[in-house]
């Protein structure tokens, strides 16, 4: 009886000029030990329920970090350790108190809510009345005696036609309408007035002795941002600016309207920790037998939003843990890589891709022999591909091919650019700036990822595991095959040309 390998059958059918990669029966190792013994969501959920979210500059990232460097240590790679890549004016963090209610008379609500991060929360639970926003500066200032002490409400901005500020599509993982209101209660109405521009409207309520502003958003998602800049422990103004879902604040503002003078009982534990903090990333090593100078990435970006609800899971714990789950495979099946596979795992990617900018400015010397960087950053749908130059089509696509064999329902393609792609708003774009190629994964199936993007949703209830599976074997299979090429990847040319 002849067996043939899933890893031959795939490469057999390769252009005839790709070069020689990766051993056969260490390909069909991988396959067999990713999608038997996977381990991805084991990970991906002490990771989700153990650490949880990890913004930037907050002790939950620390302690995550300290999780990653012992998980990578107990699988056996060498080399783990923080890499710094600068530092924040601040640390923020929230606490386990955020709840935030609608009451009147007859109910109390539960409010879907966030704050954005570096602002001030509450102190404690504050219970006050709700009541409209004047629609102007000088209306501002003419009432902010009777402001004093209230919630004051910003009525929710229209959504702009389609896009991401539209609808949420409904069915599917991720899908579902908005939620209605409770049964039995009135139906909001629109606000019986044009919304004002807010920008002047903020700025003028933060400087009042209020209990906080609450506004709107566009719809049914509650976004999560925030900005470091200008911010420190002793000196961190504002008012608590309190973001609730468009159909909640439409309630509010609804019965403001009608005399029903609602109340608000509203806690946002916002946590501010003294500065500078040290930020990094974390980097581990499985050396390469013949050109362990030379390297092949595997990364994804660690850190998160950490909105009330958010458990960082699809962004990006999802593209962290295959990032991790490719590194226990190859340890597990002791792959021997010509080239080095480095594992990296950014922070600071929310707020401008910092870490992996960092790493390309910290490093530059070593750039020249990076062969290629792997950037999983898209949710939790599978890798349905990569995007790079004509000279890398034919050795990239038999590099996932054993992948594509082994997982038949899940197609993978490579689509051919003229150039590497020089933007995205994830690590690969470092290293495409400089002429490195990163490759960020073409994402591919069933997940709405606006529902989930810095979103109230972001938690591990939406994982689906039998994507991550696959994810974690196409890591692990590319990133061996490529480290086993004669020659590094093709580049681009030059950025400045």
């Amino acid at each position: 009886m002849i067996t043939i390998s899933l890893a031959m059958i795939a490469l057999a059918g390769g252009a005839p000029d790709v070069p020689p990669m990766g051993d056969p029966a260490t390909i069909d190792a991988i396959i067999k030990e990713g999608k038997g013994n996977s381990q991805v969501m084991k990970r991906l959920t002490e990771l989700c329920t153990t650490i949880g979210p990890r913004l930037t500059g907050s002790p939950q990232l620390s302690a995550g970090q300290r999780w990653a460097m012992k998980e990578f240590t107990k699988m056996g790679l060498k080399n783990v350790h923080l890499d710094e890549w600068g530092e924040t004016p601040v640390g923020f963090d929230r606490g386990p108190h955020n709840s935030a209610r609608l009451v009147t008379p007859d109910r109390s609500e539960e409010l879907v809510f966030t704050t954005n991060c570096w602002t001030n929360g509450t102190n404690g639970v504050v219970k006050a009345e709700a009541v409209l926003c004047p629609d102007s500066v000088e209306a501002i200032d003419a009432a902010k005696e009777s402001l004093r002490g209230k919630w004051v409400v910003l009525p929710a901005p229209e959504a702009p036609a389609g896009g991401r500020g539209g609808p949420r599509p409904a069915g599917g993982p991720g899908g579902g309408g908005a939620t209605p209101p409770p049964a039995g209660a009135t139906p909001p109405t629109p606000p019986q007035r044009p919304a004002p521009p807010q920008a002047d409207l903020l700025e003028a309520l933060d400087k009042l002795p209020i209990a906080g502003v609450v506004r709107g958003s566009r719809n049914e998602l509650v976004i999560t941002a925030g900005r470091w800049t200008g911010k420190t422990y002793q000196n961190h103004p504002g008012v608590p600016q309190i973001i609730v879902r468009k159909s909640d604040c439409d309630k509010i503002v609804y019965e403001a309207n009608n005399g029903q003078k609602p109340m608000l009982e509203i806690q946002a534990e916002n946590r501010w920790y003294p500065g500078p903090v040290k930020q990094y990333n974390v980097v581990a090593d499985l050396p390469g037998t013949e050109k362990p100078d030379e390297v092949v990435i595997v990364s994804g970006h660690f850190d998160s939003w950490n909105g009330p609800g958010s458990q960082g899971c699809c962004d990006n714990g999802t593209g962290s843990m295959t990032a991790m789950e490719a590194a226990r495979i190859l340890t597990k099946v002791k792959a021997k890589p010509k080239r080095t596979i480095r594992f990296i795992l950014w922070s600071g990617e929310e707020q401008g891709i910092y870490g992996s900018a960092g790493y390309v400015k910290n490093h530059a010397a070593e750039l020249p022999k990076i062969s290629a960087v792997l950037v999983d950053d898209g949710g939790t749908n599978y890798h349905g591909g990569f995007v790079g130059i004509a000279a890398q089509k034919d050795i990239m696509e038999a590099a996932f091919a054993p992948v594509a064999t082994a997982f038949p329902t899940m197609p993978m393609v490579f689509r051919t650019s003229e150039r590497m792609p020089r933007g995205g708003g994830s690590d690969h774009a470092s290293f495409n700036a400089v002429g490195v190629p990163g490759f960020f994964t073409i994402e591919t199936g069933t997940s709405n990822y606006t529902y989930l993007h810095h979103t109230q949703h972001d938690n591990l209830s939406q994982a689906i595991p039998a994507y991550l599976v696959q994810s974690s074997v196409d890591h692990a299979v590319v990133a061996y095959n490529l480290a086993c090429l004669p020659d590094l990847l093709p580049r681009d040319v030059p950025p400045s040309s």
